[in-house]
């Protein structure tokens, strides 16, 4: 597992989470030599609605309705 100073931690962030979200290893970052965090890959969750445990949301909930499935919703003259 790598090590970097705080200091070194702070000054290069964005370039330790790319190198951790590349590698997906974790890093440990300590403060006058003794370890104090390890900074590691975030482990993504499935999304659940409230009481609904076995229901997953898929990531494209949000996205807007194709045209068809739009034209079905207004109302018919």
């Amino acid at each position: 597992m790598k090590t970097v100073s705080s200091t070194e931690a702070k000054t290069r962030l964005n370039a330790l989470l790319a190198e951790i979200e590349a590698t997906g290893e974790p890093v440990t970052i300590t403060n006058h030599g003794r370890p104090v965090a390890v900074m590691s890959p975030a482990v993504p969750r499935t999304r659940q609605f409230g009481q609904f445990p076995g229901l997953v949301i898929p990531d494209d909930f949000d996205a807007p309705l194709p045209d068809d499935e739009l034209a079905a919703w207004e109302p018919q003259s």
